[in-house]
């Protein structure tokens, strides 16, 4: 077991930078919540102490009027204000397609892109050329049959102040370097159109740490984004850009890669981290998987690849590698996951959602508790326990049991988890 504490920002480099989640979606996508509207976002976004959120969903007609009729131009920062809420969050226009393709040896490429748009009027002329493509209207992610290549050509002819991300990268089905339908590099993926990708979305089953054991992403911005599908679910993975707070410094950011930090999941948390076959409830390493030829110990069937497994599978360093020039990653616990633990509730109880409001509004935001606040203040205004678990994490002195198959992981502070049968994954004490 190791235990070794992670590094936190300083308090410079706090006070210098604001939080930005890019990737969200709205109340039109499926499997989203209905609370997903632009008032629930900005009032839950700003008590996760969230500066700048993306808008999501700008391709689908309905949420993209939405947005023209709640959010007014900011001529100062070349954001979008919320009317309700103009002291902030501020928004920005993103959105998130899906493409389905055939390229090289596979028929069946599945890729997500986030697209992020300076103004309305370019968002317009995006939504235009893709109506073209396909229907805009039945999901709040749209899918076309176009290749990425071909799509970002065509959107930098709109405007090359758009940025296009490749969504949670690594993630199995659907994703630029997933197992079962992405590529084994950017240049693979994009062609000619590669030097207009200059970051990609780690995603929740990856972190900065693993994505730097290949060195052909060096020159690669690592973002994190919630691809919150609820309110709740806003800010548990978020990118620190240093100030100012405008378009034109976003997109400048992204292109040099000049972050201050991003906070993210513990990766093994991530519903795809381990290989493994949830309907067996069979967890496995990329080792055991190998060991067993991809196939589930308990019924014989094909094991779903996940994200370790993809990395390791392309990387040229190892584990220990750490670069010189690169943001901090900060690995933390979402409050209502540490509150539902110290408390002994569930994390649907009203009782909880009680103490998560009365905790954030002491201090200010979730991540002023999370990361910013004191040790002494932390003591002298919230139990003693929940102190010693918010520590404990900033630390990284977490037990974790890794998600696979589309399984989430777990996360404890306090208690180790149970053995389970051999060919499952042990608990260990996660630390960075």
């Amino acid at each position: 077991m190791q235990n070794k504490n992670q590094t936190l920002p300083s308090k410079e480099l706090l006070e210098n930078s604001f939080l930005a989640d890019l990737h969200i979606h709205s109340k039109y996508s499926r499997a989203c919540s209905r609370s997903m509207e632009i008032p629930q976002i900005a009032r839950i976004g700003k008590k996760k102490g969230l500066s700048l959120i993306g808008t999501g969903d700008f391709t689908h007609p309905a949420w993209f009027k939405e947005l023209k009729t709640q959010l007014e131009f900011d001529p100062v920062s070349d954001l979008l204000i919320f009317k309700d809420l103009p002291e902030g969050p501020k928004f920005i226009l993103t959105s998130e397609v899906s493409l389905i393709f055939s390229q090289g040896n596979k028929t069946n490429r599945r890729v997500h892109l986030v697209i992020i748009a300076p103004n309305f009027e370019v968002a317009e002329e995006i939504n235009l050329y893709l109506s073209k493509l396909g229907s805009l209207t039945a999901d709040g992610r749209p899918t076309f049959g176009i290749s990425c290549k071909k799509l970002v050509l065509d959107l930098m002819k709109i405007s090359e102040k758009i940025l296009v991300i490749p969504a949670h990268a690594w993630t199995p089905w659907y994703s630029i370097f997933g197992a079962f339908s992405g590529f084994d590099s950017l240049e693979e993926a994009f062609e000619e159109a590669t030097p207009y990708i200059y970051a990609i979305e780690t995603g929740l089953s990856s972190d900065p740490e693993m994505n730097w054991r290949i060195s052909k992403l060096d020159h690669i911005a690592l973002i994190s984004c919630s691809d919150a599908h609820s309110p709740a679910k806003l800010g548990r993975e978020a990118t620190a850009f240093f100030y100012p707070l405008t378009y034109e410094n976003i997109y400048s950011s992204i292109k040099t890669g000049n972050l201050a930090f991003t906070v993210e999941f513990y990766p093994e948390e991530g519903k795809y981290h381990y290989d493994g076959h949830r309907s067996c409830k069979v967890c496995l390493s990329p080792k055991e998987a190998k060991a067993l030829g991809f196939k589930c110990p308990k019924c014989g069937g094909k094991l779903t690849i996940g994200v370790l497994h993809r990395i390791e599978d392309l990387a040229d360093r190892d584990e220990t590698y750490r670069p010189s020039n690169k943001p901090l990653s900060i690995h933390l616990v979402p409050l209502i996951e540490i509150l539902s633990e110290v408390f002994n509730l569930s994390p649907t109880s009203k009782t909880l959602t009680k103490l998560y409001e009365q905790y954030t509004s002491m201090a200010d935001t979730e991540i002023n508790l999370l990361l910013k606040l004191p040790e002494e203040d932390l003591f002298n205004l919230f139990p003693e326990k929940l102190t010693e678990a918010i520590l404990r994490v900033r630390k990284g002195e977490v037990f974790v049991k890794p998600g696979y198959d589309g399984e989430y992981g777990v996360v404890k502070v306090f208690a180790a988890f149970e053995p389970e049968e051999p060919y499952l994954k042990q608990q260990t004490l996660f630390s960075f």
